[in-house]
């Protein structure tokens, strides 16, 4: 029990961090439809701000990995804390600008803090203790990511969405007044970030001046040979793929919410972001829900079931029209719950020396994210209908169904060599 007090405060610090980064990527979906009205962009263009987003979990994957081998966790942590919050404080001189790729352009520094942090904070909060309990520790951190999923969307609304003009307004008014009403909507978005890069600020002094414990990679073995080596793991491979198509239905799903289900179920805006919020619920009970049916079910199996009930519902999302529409994608982020955690720890189980370019591998395939939504957009434009959207989750859904029966499934690296 001394081990774990003395764990303790730094167990609650990194947890924060959990929060944090959870709360900054689901103010997105409420950051999608502002800058879409205050810049008058397609679907297509607003999906941009996914794309600066997971660019940059592409491009920072192996410095962050760099960072924490070559300095340890706690300077890992506030390097990311830093970078998260400058990308905060560049809100400011962005909406001053009234530059929608100025607001890219921040969104791409945040997105770079919390590739660093994330990439710290899952291993270290998982090693604050004994090994034995490192799952239900990770899987406490984690549910405080759920929890701001459910917060930030109803926040977030109240703050950037109820400030703006109506479109009635906006259609009485003359193009120039039309243009300056709209920049000045932009300018909603300074106080909330400005606020928030004032906490992180905190947080990263309060970790500067806390001692953290510092955690040793037991693991044996020889280093792995390369990174490509790390691919002559079929199920890798898969996982891999798995994860870029599972985080880019994700995205598409949480960040086009807003969008969606204004046509889909001729909602308004806030009462659109009340119901994402529920979808953050919906996610946080399902991951607690999947993971005790794992004590029952084998994690493939529960995995390409949910799977098979999501790519049904993604029709649902297709073809249905009204509230049940809206319910059918709260289903969805229920059922996507255990995806994430349970591709990953398939896809580096029995790598050996490859488990770390294993894993920055799968976490350079939340690229995905990136590339997902921009093709639903595609599909929505073209189409003139946003519902057509989800035929590109239910691509991805169909794929996870083959990981979970087939893709997962482990051959030796002679074996893959031999059959190569």
């Amino acid at each position: 029990m001394a081990t774990n007090k003395k764990y303790l405060i730094p167990f609650i610090l990194v947890t924060s961090l959990f929060f944090l980064w959870g709360f900054a990527h689901n103010l997105d979906p409420i950051l999608i439809p502002h800058l879409k009205k205050s810049f008058t962009l397609t679907t297509t263009q607003s999906t941009l701000v996914d794309s600066a987003v997971f660019i940059a979990y592409f491009l920072m994957a192996l410095p962050a990995g760099f960072i924490m081998k070559r300095y340890g966790y706690k300077i890992g942590i506030i390097t990311g804390l830093l970078f998260f919050a400058i990308g905060c404080f560049l809100f400011i001189p962005a909406a001053n600008a009234q530059s929608y790729f100025f607001f890219l352009f921040a969104l791409f520094i945040i997105a770079c803090g919390l590739t660093i942090l994330e990439t710290a904070a899952n291993p270290y909060a998982a090693s604050l203790g004994a090994p034995e309990t490192s799952t239900q520790r990770l899987n406490l951190a984690q549910s405080f990511n759920g929890l701001a999923a459910a917060m930030a969307p109803v926040i977030g609304a109240r703050v950037i969405l109820t400030k703006g003009y109506t479109d009635i307004e906006l259609n009485a008014m003359s193009e120039s007044a039309r243009k300056i009403a709209l920049a000045s909507e932009a300018s909603s978005v300074k106080t909330p970030y400005f606020i928030l890069g004032a906490v992180l600020l905190l947080i990263a002094v309060i970790f500067a001046f806390t001692k953290l414990p510092k955690i040793q990679n037991t693991q044996g073995g020889e280093a792995s040979k390369s990174i490509f080596h790390a691919f002559k793991h079929r199920h890798l491979t898969w996982a891999v793929i798995a994860q870029f198509f599972y985080v880019g239905a994700q995205v598409s799903v949480f960040s086009l919410f807003i969008l969606y289900a204004t046509k889909s179920a001729d909602i308004g805006q806030i009462k659109a972001a009340d119901y994402l919020g529920a979808c953050g619920i919906a996610f946080l009970i399902g991951r607690f829900l999947g993971t005790f049916l794992m004590k029952y079910i084998k994690p493939p199996q529960l995995l390409a079931i949910y799977a098979v009930i999501n790519t049904l519902l993604c029709v649902i999302a297709i073809a249905a029209h009204g509230m049940i529409t809206v319910y059918a994608v709260i289903a969805i982020c229920f059922f996507m719950s255990i995806m994430f955690p349970t591709i990953f720890s398939l896809g580096i189980l029995d790598l050996g020396a490859d488990t770390e370019y294993g894993s920055s591998l799968i976490i350079m395939s939340i690229v995905g994210g990136a590339i997902m939504p921009r093709i639903f957009g595609y599909i929505a434009d073209a189409s003139g209908n946003i519902q057509y959207g989800y035929i590109v989750p239910l691509l991805c859904f169909i794929f996870i169904v083959y990981f979970g029966i087939k893709g997962h499934k482990i051959k030796p690296v002679a074996e893959v060599a031999q059959n190569i």
